[in-house]
């Protein structure tokens, strides 16, 4: 630990991609999808040529904490639970509407007609209502 309370290890790593890619080498890994060939390639990398995370961290430019977890899952499943994919996040929801259930006889038919000719009917009076109310107003203010 240094005075600034950041691990050496994450110094060689920030000094790595600045050497490599510079300043903006500095910024946040960016949100790539890594494909299962170089996923292979790292851990390999990792276990036959015995080079650092860190090193495989700025060379591939992803994420300490990606590698470490691809080498576990690799170790305790082998090449089938890297390969894979685990869906992470909250499942998303059915925000379709629900389907109508068709009215199966005659009679349910005539019913649902009847209830929407009923709502457009008491949406008509309103309307003719609120029109005669602003007549009204114009009609008290205008004399």
């Amino acid at each position: 630990m240094t005075r600034f309370h950041v691990s050496d290890y994450y110094l060689y790593i920030l000094f790595g991609r600045y050497k490599k890619y510079g300043i903006d080498g500095l910024e946040n890994y960016k949100k790539t999808v890594i494909s299962l060939a170089l996923k292979l390639q790292i851990i390999k990398e990792y276990e036959e040529d015995c080079l650092p995370l860190w090193q495989l961290c700025v060379k591939y430019d992803v994420s300490h904490s990606s590698i470490c977890r691809w080498i576990q899952q690799y170790k305790s499943g082998g090449y089938e639970e890297l390969y894979r994919h685990k869906q992470r996040g909250r499942p998303i929801k059915n925000m379709g509407r629900p389907k109508k259930k068709e009215p199966q006889t005659e009679l349910e038919k005539l019913q649902a007609e009847n209830l929407r000719l009923r709502a457009e009917n008491a949406l008509l009076k309103k309307a003719k209502a609120l029109m005669e109310e602003k007549r009204a107003k114009t009609k008290d203010s205008g004399l």
